[in-house]
């Protein structure tokens, strides 16, 4: 067997007056069997990487068992963002873009933040922007709703095989959006569709998206909601750039995530995308 580590997430605790504990990822607490002292010794040196030797068949069996049950993973370096993907434009309010481009650049991206008005939504469709190189990906942040129609354009981006990550705010509520890198994606008008559909208030919130609206004292983002939103959006785009597995439940390319700004709270809910419907024959029946 390779030199192996536990998963991240995952912890072995050592029990006073009993063996060993792991704690997974989820939280929970799952009793280690070893038979002796120095047999405990020997599996935190495999789990924490310290050693490579061969294990004698007891120890074998527990680190099958922790590779079976996906607690043991080969310790390969860190997956780099590959240059061909590195390239991304982000636009929309500054609010977002700028903590956006922080966790970017953290990962390895090369972020360009843009005024769309200087790279409006055809231009991002065409994936070519004078200013620069072409881009493998779109990022756009809106702190407010999206005006009909904004974003129709950049929702053609997948089919010339551009990434197309956003998020809005609506009140209290922000919502990020699936990433959508192929064609059979989901895009933002997919999103407004299922959204409306799924409630019987659809007049009102089509209404709240097309404007105008009267509102109070307006909504502030605070720097840790900024930060979240910036975080649930660079961790969705490295995942796409360096093909990196998908947390478990929804998957990434499926998931509506909506964020109480109040409380930081994430709720993840499944879209799909909407099949194009049908023409009617014409033809009386």
């Amino acid at each position: 067997m390779s030199r192996s580590r536990l998963v991240p997430g995952a912890e072995v605790v050592a029990v006073p007056g009993r063996n060993l504990a792991l704690r997974t990822p989820e939280g929970e607490f799952l009793h280690v069997s070893t038979p002796d002292g120095a047999a405990r010794a020997a599996l935190l040196a495999r789990l924490t990487g310290q050693t490579d030797t061969p294990a004698d068949e007891r120890l074998a069996r527990v680190l099958a068992a922790f590779e079976t049950a996906g607690y043991l993973r080969a310790d390969p370096p860190p997956a780099p963002w590959p240059a061909a993907r590195g390239n991304v434009l982000l636009l929309g309010d500054p609010v977002l873009t700028g903590p956006v481009a922080a966790q970017l650049t953290a990962l390895g991206a090369r972020p360009r933040t843009a005024d769309p008005a200087s790279a409006p939504a055809g231009a991002a469709a065409d994936h070519t922007d004078p200013a620069g190189p072409d881009h493998a990906a779109v990022v756009w942040c809106l702190d407010g709703p999206v005006p009909d129609g904004l974003w129709d354009a950049a929702d053609r981006l997948p089919e010339r095989g551009v990434a197309w990550l956003r998020c809005h705010r609506e009140g209290w509520q922000a919502y990020v959006e699936p990433l959508a890198a192929t064609p059979g994606d989901v895009t933002s008008a997919h999103v407004r569709a299922r959204r409306l559909a799924a409630t019987p208030a659809h007049r009102e919130l089509a209404a709240y998206w097309s404007g105008p609206r009267t509102s109070g004292a307006p909504v502030r983002l605070t720097a840790p909601a900024a930060g979240l939103l910036a975080a649930l959006l660079a961790d969705d785009l490295h995942r796409w750039a360096t093909d990196g597995d998908d947390p478990g439940g929804i998957p990434a390319r499926r998931r509506l995530r909506q964020v109480d700004l109040r409380t930081l709270t994430v709720t993840e809910r499944p879209v799909l995308p909407v099949p194009p419907v049908a023409p009617m024959s014409g033809r009386a029946g």
